[in-house]
């Protein structure tokens, strides 16, 4: 780091990516710094900077101590060990040591006590709220929101004719020439846990999923101009029964409520919507199976006068950014429901569904708000 970039962010004063010490000895303290900011997005620790932004002027012998120190909170005293690097600089005034940390590829990371810390601005905090702690053990792909149970819906909520029709179309065997009970087959697919069917078994198969999960739904409305108006809409449904009902429900919404673009065709053909279907399946197909489920909200779609929202519950996970998923690149939220998804939706779970979508119909554009935690998808209507 250069002295001129050291003496601008020092001008700057401490946010939620830097953070001044004059001095450390509590490597417990220090350890707690380290795990805050391998938990939100990595930083900086500024060791010889006083909180008023003034250089404490530090020793070469400081320096070893502080080195020594720094390795020891890093590998004794936060869970999974981290590797911060340092960095020191000499000022006028004295030493400056820079510790760079890393945002961690291990979430959530903890101090010696178990607790998880995260950046709260400039301070750090205790994360308690355990659908804060769900989302992070997500992140590192420790749990999955699909696999959750599903809030008591047993084997005895199954529709079993709908389950029996894909079992042998799947299997190409009948489910009542099995010679192992049903509650052992659903657990051997990893959709049921002692007696409970999760969050997948219940919205793939079971009769009414709603009725013990009555936010997993697609709340629909098309408005008649470009802003949500709670009193004046043209169509609305809350779109609820098994993920296929949901997706073709869905589908039917949106065919409905767009136009029909005649082109070169003649008076007695029918026209193609103005948004191709493949581009909706596509996306709507993504929205179903990569929702954040933890997070209790619907899926909404939007058709207005000039565009077409559709806004799922949770930003992109982990490293993934619009870049990526744009160029093919996936991280799989729901591994259980996407690999049944394959079966029962057009959707390949290669990654490559909004690269097709793109390709079908370009006029796309993307929002990954972390702030709301949603992302949404915004297709241009033609005019």
């Amino acid at each position: 780091m250069e002295i001129t970039e050291l003496l601008e962010i020092i001008s700057r004063g401490e946010d939620s990516k830097h953070q001044f010490k004059g001095d450390v000895n509590n490597i417990i303290s220090l350890a707690q710094e380290m795990t805050a900011f391998s938990n939100s997005g990595g930083g900086k620790i500024f060791i010889g900077i006083s909180d008023a932004g003034e250089i404490a002027g530090l020793s070469f012998a400081d320096m070893n101590r502080l080195n020594g120190l720094v390795s020891n909170a890093a590998s004794q005293h936060v869970r999974p060990p981290i590797n911060p690097q340092t960095e020191n600089i000499a000022l006028p005034n004295g030493l400056v040591m820079v510790v760079t940390v890393l945002d961690g590829i291990s979430k959530p990371y903890m101090d010696n006590q178990g607790a998880i810390l995260v950046k709260s601005g400039a301070d750090k905090r205790k994360v308690t709220a355990r659908e804060e702690m769900q989302r992070m053990f997500q992140s590192a792909g420790l749990i999955h929101g699909d696999e959750i149970p599903a809030n008591g819906i047993t084997v005895a909520d199954v529709d079993l004719s709908y389950f029996k029709d894909f079992f042998e179309r799947e299997y190409g065997e009948k489910l009542d020439d099995q010679d192992i009970p049903l509650p052992s087959i659903l657990e051997n697919m990893n959709l049921l846990k002692d007696g409970i069917l999760n969050i997948s078994g219940a919205l793939l198969f079971a009769k009414n999923p709603q009725v013990r999960l009555p936010i997993f739904i697609v709340k629909a409305v098309c408005y008649p101009d470009n802003i949500i108006n709670e009193l004046e809409y043209l169509d609305s449904q809350d779109i609820a029964g098994k993920l296929a009902d949901i997706f073709q429900k869905s589908l039917g919404f949106l065919m409905n409520n767009l136009k029909r673009v005649q082109g070169d065709r003649n008076v007695n053909a029918p026209g193609e919507p103005e948004i191709p279907k493949e581009t909706l399946e596509e996306l709507l197909a993504n929205a179903l199976i990569h929702r954040d489920y933890f997070i209790s909200a619907p899926i909404r779609v939007f058709v207005f006068r000039n565009r077409v929202e559709i806004i799922s519950p949770g930003h992109l996970p982990n490293n993934l950014t619009i870049e990526n998923i744009k160029s093919g690149n996936s991280n799989i939220r729901n591994p259980i429901l996407a690999s049944y998804a394959t079966k029962m939706l057009p959707y390949r779970g290669l990654g490559t569904g909004i690269r097709r979508a793109l390709q079908k119909y370009p006029e796309i554009d993307f929002e990954n708000d972390f702030d709301g935690n949603q992302f949404k998808v915004i297709i241009k209507r033609k005019a």
